[in-house]
């Protein structure tokens, strides 16, 4: 039995006639008559039920259909697979949020390479605002960052971890010597912050944030960039609020502290096209993944 004689059987009982069968696969009729009743012969019971102007199955025809297209469509997928790990380039493009996978980034990196250590690795330090329609737009393979509020249908998304919300102020700012931060606290000083363009939602969950106390955020500089943020916190000009990953990054430099009542928890998740989840895309969401316990379930912010 060969893949051919599945295509002819299939041909002719979709189109429940020996000649529109023939016409649509570009064969002669008597070739594919011929196959057919070779099939029949070699499985060892009819197929059809014939008569001088169409076919029809038999039951165990209508039976042999189904497994027969499962067949065809199983070789068909082989076939793309293995054309598709023929023409991509061994590499992936990766987007990131600095602040956020400061833990998740390196850990990813090394178990990925150990899996794979011939692919090249791109990776693209981007805001929110620009990894989803770049990713959207196939020039990013996958994106470790802040959830979106809503995820667009062409998405999938894995949450790989979560982290408290801190308020990071320099060793002498005034409340560098608190145990820790309430918003009436932080509602007194400036803050640094994300630029507006950037990170809109942060923006807007700042404000909500605040309102809850009935005040506004003293914005003192807004950058677009963990490093600069850190730099002018660094330098006196205000407290920021981050997440407690940052830890690593900061050192001795600055101080985080814990705000009480707690913030909710600020949570990084991969996201990739559906129609793209490639070997690459999944072995490296794996990679990054930490502790599903940990993360599942958790409410989460911008910051």
């Amino acid at each position: 039995m060969e893949l051919r004689h599945l295509r002819y059987f299939v041909a002719v009982a979709e189109e429940e006639n020996v000649s529109r069968a023939a016409l649509k696969l570009h064969v002669s009729q008597p070739g594919i008559s011929r196959q057919v009743r070779d099939l029949e012969d070699e499985i060892g019971f009819p197929l059809f039920e014939r008569s001088a102007k169409s076919v029809r199955l038999t039951a165990a025809g209508k039976i042999f259909l189904n497994e027969s297209k499962a067949v065809l469509q199983h070789a068909a997928d082989a076939v793309n697979k293995a054309r598709a790990g023929i023409a991509t380039p061994a590499e992936i493009n990766v987007g990131y949020a600095p602040s956020g996978t400061v833990e998740i980034l390196p850990r990813a990196l090394r178990a990925f390479l150990g899996q794979f250590p011939g692919v090249r690795v791109n990776l693209q330090d981007l805001s929110v605002e620009e990894m989803l329609p770049q990713l959207l737009q196939k020039k990013l393979d996958l994106v470790l960052t802040v959830p979106p509020r809503k995820l667009p249908r062409e998405l999938d998304m894995k949450q790989l971890d979560s982290y408290e919300i801190c308020v990071s102020v320099s060793p002498k700012h005034p409340l560098a010597k608190s145990k820790f931060v309430g918003l009436a606290e932080m509602a007194l000083e400036p803050i640094v912050v994300y630029s507006r363009k950037d990170y809109p939602d942060y923006h807007k969950q700042l404000e909500q944030m605040f309102a809850t106390i009935g005040r506004k955020p003293r914005i003192a500089s807004e950058h677009d960039g963990i490093t600069s943020l850190i730099a002018a916190v660094e330098a006196g000009r205000g407290f920021a609020l981050v997440p407690s990953c940052v830890s690593g990054m900061v050192g001795p430099r600055l101080k985080l502290l814990p705000v009480r009542p707690a913030l909710p928890p600020t949570s990084i998740a991969a996201l990739w096209r559906k129609e793209a989840k490639t070997e690459l895309v999944t072995a490296f969401v794996a990679a990054a993944l930490v502790n599903p316990e940990k993360v599942a379930g958790s409410k989460q912010a911008s910051f």
